[in-house]
């Protein structure tokens, strides 16, 4: 009876042990759900998966966990534009800069141009500051001119003079820069301080086989077929690309709600990046302190002698000041900042819900018939742009997938596309005439025309010359995204991919 007993328990226990085995392997991660077949298995023809793979914090960047917000103005309009109406949106989790990029950071932004691309000096030119933005009619701030930009003493102030398109070259510079990083550390790249003209690393030339740098040591390929390979993106390893933020994630990253909300109520709705409607420190500490480097009345830049309040007569340094609640500093004030987005007034009552942005132009990249990039057509030529029209249109049933006019009220314009000028039948005016309601008969405008067009670019947080107004994250402005001025600087974002709250 006792060797039946013994039988039976060693019977249930292997059962125990054989349904715990099969559990194991139904959840394994390493498994395939759906065929079974494991990954990373040389065996099974060697499909790498990254298993547990998350997103790296990119240098100078804080994450901005997402969420609900009220998007738009709370307080008085004084311009009476009505250019940012409430409407509740969601924002997902991106990336963003501590701070503004400052003098340092574009001037090593240069260097590298200029190191690089010896035999093109102009791509150099082209980047540099408008260092003229200081020069004013009835002021002298002409030691700016000269000083401000290269003298070490401004390191850490905001670099200003720069474009709306300077920027965003910068941007993907750095997303370059990033990565190449990334890589040396991982030991597949060498350093080479040799890079010449168009022989440079960039991400995507990497990712599509066209750039062979200073190869140290390929990854191990558990594809039988061969021994090494190089990384690509499905290896969590490269970072997204750095860009401007979207104007709905400024704004969101500026209020920084995350510390007026319990549990999911928001029991503060601020004014600005700030508890409070005042633009003094409350705290017995610092009781009376400027809260950020604005103009505090006519002609009153910085305070008074032996008490300079803000301690700034231009632009402070970044880092001044005290941080939000997202860890991130001159939210307001200093300088304001460029964001991606193209300027509508009526923006506000016809973006999306989630991520609301104006200013997509879907593209997409010439392949072969090998799904190699090409740039050049039969002949050697080079192709103006590198979109395939015919697949982007026909995926959108819009031309060529440009959203910038989507529904702006210009009645000459169609959606997602520019109105043909009938004096431009090659439309390359496109809607620089935004607005214009009538025409007389000889073709021209009778009634307005707007500075509004394509190349208008939002910019937004106030200034070291601007009034209290302005810190308000809702308020907006715009400028042609040719034009510097030196009270406009910015900050780079990158999304945040997988979990929105991280591990």
């Amino acid at each position: 009876m006792r060797n039946y007993r013994t039988l039976a328990v060693i019977f249930l226990a292997s059962l125990f042990l054989v349904s715990c085995s099969l559990f194991k392997k139904k959840g394994d991660s390493n498994v395939s759900s759906t065929t079974g077949w494991a990954y990373n298995d040389p065996d099974n023809g060697g499909f790498e998966v990254a298993l547990g793979a998350e997103q790296q914090q990119g240098p100078g960047l804080v994450l901005i966990q997402g969420g609900r917000f009220t998007m738009g103005q709370i307080t008085q309009d004084v311009l009476y534009d009505w250019n940012n109406k409430p409407r509740t949106v969601t924002v997902s989790s991106f990336y963003m800069d501590e701070t503004e990029i400052t003098n340092v950071d574009y001037r090593e932004y240069l260097f590298w141009l200029r190191r690089v691309y010896t035999d093109y000096p102009e791509v150099y030119r082209r980047q540099l500051p408008d260092t003229l933005v200081w020069r004013s009619p009835m002021g002298f701030n002409d030691p700016y001119v000269q000083y401000y930009f290269r003298h070490p003493s401004y390191n850490q102030y905001p670099v200003v003079g720069v474009s709306w398109l300077k920027a965003n070259d910068y941007c993907l510079w750095r997303t370059d820069r990033v990565n190449e990083q990334l890589l040396i550390d991982e030991g597949e790249l060498s350093p080479n301080p040799n890079q010449v003209n168009q022989d440079n690393f960039n991400t995507e030339a990497y990712l599509a086989g066209q750039y062979e740098g200073v190869t140290n040591k390929l990854r191990e390929s558990l594809n039988p077929n061969q021994t090494e390979r190089r990384t690509n993106f499905e290896d969590g390893l490269l970072l997204p690309s750095y860009r401007l933020p979207t104007e709905a994630e400024w704004e969101f990253a500026a209020y920084a709600l995350m510390g007026t909300t319990f549990e999911e109520r928001i029991y503060e709705r601020r004014i600005f990046p700030w508890d409070g409607h005042n633009v003094r420190n409350s705290a017995p500490k610092n009781r009376g302190e400027m809260m950020a480097n604005f103009v505090r009345g006519r002609g009153d830049m910085m305070g008074v002698a032996g008490n300079l309040n803000d301690n700034a007569s231009i632009t402070s340094e970044v880092r001044s000041y005290w941080p939000n609640d997202y860890g991130l500093y001159c939210m307001a004030g200093n300088v304001n900042e460029w964001v991606s987005d193209v300027y509508r007034p009526l923006t506000s009552d016809d973006v999306d819900e989630f991520n609301p942005f104006r200013g997509n132009v879907y593209t997409d990249l010439r392949r072969d018939a090998n799904g190699k990039v090409v740039t050049k057509d039969n002949l050697g030529k080079l192709y103006v742009d590198t979109v395939r029209s015919k697949d982007v249109s026909t995926r959108y049933n819009y031309q060529k997938g440009d959203y910038r006019n989507y529904r702006d009220g210009d009645q000459k314009s169609s959606v997602g596309t520019d109105w043909i000028n009938e004096d431009d039948p090659d439309n390359k005016k496109g809607s620089y005439r935004m607005y214009s309601q009538k025409l007389k008969e000889g073709g021209d405008v009778e009634d307005f025309v707007t500075l509004i067009n394509d190349n208008a670019r939002v910019y937004k947080g106030g200034s070291w010359k601007d009034r209290a107004y302005w810190l308000n994250p809702s308020t907006r402005r715009f400028l042609d995204q040719n034009e510097s001025r030196d009270d406009i600087g910015f900050r780079c974002a990158m999304i945040r991919v997988g979990s929105p709250a991280g591990f």
